[in-house]
């Protein structure tokens, strides 16, 4: 079979730390990038909302105008941080998400966007899920009050890689994504996401681990640090899995950078051995991937 990965990929994920003033969290996301990239990192993930505080009060404080592609650096600081970064870092680089406001649609998103080691912009995410959970006694939360949906899945083609997907939290539990995008080539999915005390002690690792199984790909769930000041507690615990659903590195709740080397090899092992591609019965039940996917907002 072709190789999903065509080369060895060193993947990082930024567990990092964030406050209420954005420039000091971008230029502390600069810092944290080069230092992974530093250590031989080709491939850098951000974690979910990494400008800002996470909150639906702090989304329309702290959102930037992306569109028309490319911003003016009023309209997009994050944006041109991030472009100039990827390119200073001569890595690609997945940056977390940010909150959007699009003047056309006069809505709120939570958008992730993606950069190859020139600077260039790859790829752009819409949160396709909103998280909106009720846990009574826990956690209640709606991003919905604030933030519209993104309409699409989103792949990645990193030429000398080969294919990733991209998508934020929530959207992890909805195993279609994933599904969709594994049988269309991608070797590792990526979700920047800020899981809670709650949902995460549940879900956090579970959910990147049967991502990883269902699929037999690698999987990084890149959270941000905890910080019990805040208005929101993020659990923390980035994760990187292998495709055989074991975990290969995990940090704590403090800032941090997990690290690991990715190769194809360990794709085609564990599907050798549990060969579930070939013995899938779609004369059985249907292929998501073969029925209406949206790649297009």
């Amino acid at each position: 079979m072709a190789k999903l990965l065509k080369k060895p990929l060193k993947l990082a994920l930024v567990q990092l730390s964030t406050g209420a003033d954005k420039t000091a969290n971008l230029s502390h996301a600069r810092s944290k990038v080069l230092e992974a990239a530093s250590k031989g990192a080709n491939l850098v993930v951000l974690p979910e909302c990494f400008n800002s505080p996470y909150g639906t009060k702090y989304f329309p404080k702290y959102a930037e105008t992306l569109l028309p592609s490319p911003p003016t650096k009023e309209q997009s600081p994050s944006f041109h941080a991030l472009s100039d970064l990827a390119r200073e870092a001569k890595t690609y680089l997945v940056g977390g998400s940010i909150p959007e406001y699009w003047e056309e649609t006069k809505k709120y998103y939570n958008t992730s966007l993606t950069f190859d080691p020139e600077g260039k912009l790859l790829a752009t995410h819409r949160k396709v899920h909103l998280f909106d959970i009720d846990i009574p006694g826990k956690i209640t939360f709606r991003e919905s009050e604030v933030l519209s949906p993104g309409n699409k899945l989103t792949i990645v083609d990193l030429p000398e890689y080969g294919k990733i997907a991209v998508a934020i939290c929530y959207d992890v539990r909805f195993p279609e994504l994933a599904m969709i995008a594994a049988r269309k080539g991608a070797f590792l999915l990526l979700y920047p996401g800020a899981f809670n005390l709650t949902t995460g002690a549940l879900h956090w690792e579970l959910q990147a681990r049967a991502r990883a199984m269902d699929n037999q790909v690698y999987v990084g769930l890149c959270s941000p640090a905890r910080d019990m000041e805040a208005d929101y507690n993020a659990w923390g615990h980035s994760t990187i899995v292998d495709p055989n659903a074991g975990v290969m590195a995990q940090l704590d709740e403090k800032e941090d950078i997990v690290y690991a080397d990715l190769n194809n090899e360990k794709i085609e092992e564990t599907r050798k051995g549990i060969p579930i591609y070939t013995q899938r019965r779609f004369e059985v039940y249907p292929d998501v991937s073969e029925g209406k996917v949206r790649y297009e907002e």
